[in-house]
This record gives C-alpha cells, structure tokens and sequence, in this order.
C-alpha cells in the first residue's frame, strides 16, 4: 500500500526458526528525524574507517609492494628484528589514523552542506528528496536522491545508510527502490551512484538492486583529503561508479509482474 509520501514494505527473510515477516514505513523525511538521520550517516561514515584502513589494502597493491619496501628497508637499515617486525603494525596504525581523519573532515564538510540542512537540501526542490526507513516508530535507515546537475535524465543515489542492527532484514533494498521508484515516476533515464567503500555486502546491494558497476576511478581524492605526504601514503581509495539503466528497470519490473 502506497501514497504519494508513504510506502508500506513487506520484507521476508528465512530464519533458523522458520518465516519471518517485517514491516517497514519508508517515507519522506521530517524534521523530528533528524537526530536519528544524523546518527545513522555519522556511524555509516565511521564504519568506513576500518573498511579503508585494513580491508580496503588489500585492494591496492601498489601500497602493499610500498609497505613491503619500507620493510626491507628498515630490515636492512637496522638489522633488528623487533624494529622490522614493528613496521606493518606502525603501517596499520597510520592507515587507521589517516583514515579516521579523513572521514572526520568529510563529516565536517557535510555537516555544513547537505545534511546540515536536509530540508533546504532535499525537501525543497521536486528533482530531489530524502527518505526514511521507520520500524516499530524508529528510524532504522536513510536515503537520499538528487538530480545531478550538468547531466539531464540522471538522478544519483545518495547518503544511504543503514543501521547495523538491521543490515540483514532488507532493509537497504527497500530503501533502493523508494529512489528508483522516484527516478521511475520522474522520467529520469539512469540512476547512478558513487562508493569507496569495500564492504562486501554494501556491493551486493547494489547489485541486488540491478546497478552495475560501469568505472573505478583509482587514487580518488576523497573530499577533506589534504593531499599530504603521510596522506597519500597511508590513505589511499577507489571510487567504484554505477548505473541503473531505468529502460532495463522497467522492463525487469514489468516482466516480474
């Protein structure tokens, strides 16, 4: 059941003790939410840290043959082995510590923008809006859409996060089709959006959601990056773009039905 602000989503999953059905509101934000939107997006930013830090090496080898070299180096240098063996902690360290910084000033810079004036930013405009995910009368998650400027027929994904208590009731994908369900009633042609995160589950989202991957853009200056030596060389991202073709979306949805 649905109306132009409101939709109602059935969610079931199989659990170990059998069927199991969840309700939840996704709806337009409002101001009285926005404690609880606030605390989703800055606890979805600080899941990122450990995500870049230690998950995300494994995704650049060129930092791992550096960090290998440093090693060899300071081996060489020293002949100690303590001190050769203390060079990948000091590495995790500073990946940890230039990470946490990073995302603290992307905070920032979104606390003064977007989601320092959500209604200003999203609520205002018809090309624009931001829902919420609400279960038991608490809201569980946050998604955002906006029509990317310069690029007519396209709207981006935007600011979605879940809470962790909730990843694995569905809740994302619900949020997912409220915005191409907006993008779907607008006419838009593509939906789009950007990640640097390396979450396994956040990637099978999208695709569960029928985006693609369509570009990684390699050494991404993420924004509140400085740019300094010690940044480049213990924080280092891919941003991974992808795009919803909305005539494949529709076709997929009516064949489903």
């Amino acid at each position: 059941m649905e109306d132009n602000n409101n939709q109602v989503t059935t969610y079931h999953q199989n659990g170990n003790h059998g069927f199991r059905t969840d309700h939840v509101v996704v709806r337009k934000f409002e101001s009285a939410d926005y404690p609880d939107v606030e605390r989703i997006f800055i606890d979805g930013l600080m899941e990122m840290v450990p995500d870049t830090a230690f998950t995300g090496l494994k995704h650049h080898p060129e930092s791992l043959l550096l960090y290998a070299a440093m090693t060899i180096v300071c081996c060489i240098a020293t002949k100690s082995f303590l001190l050769t063996c203390l060079v990948p902690l000091a590495v995790l360290c500073a990946r940890y510590y230039y990470s946490r910084r990073v995302v603290l000033g992307y905070l920032e810079r979104a606390k003064l923008t977007d989601m320092g004036d959500i209604e200003g930013h999203y609520m205002k405009t018809p090309d624009s809006c931001l829902w919420v995910a609400v279960l038991d009368g608490s809201v569980v998650g946050v998604v955002a859409a906006c029509a990317l400027r310069g690029e007519a027929g396209t709207v981006e994904l935007h600011r979605m996060s879940v809470d962790w208590r909730c990843r694995q009731r569905g809740f994302g994908v619900a949020l997912g089709w409220k915005v191409l369900q907006f993008a779907a009633d607008r006419g838009y042609l593509s939906v789009v959006l950007g990640t640097t995160a390396y979450l396994p589950a956040a990637l099978q989202l999208y695709q569960t959601l029928g985006f693609r991957c369509v570009g990684v853009t390699k050494g991404y200056a993420t924004p509140g990056v400085s740019r300094s030596v010690p940044e480049q060389l213990f924080y280092r991202v891919s941003h991974h773009h992808y795009l919803m073709d909305m005539t494949v979306h529709k076709t997929n949805t009516h064949s489903q039905h």
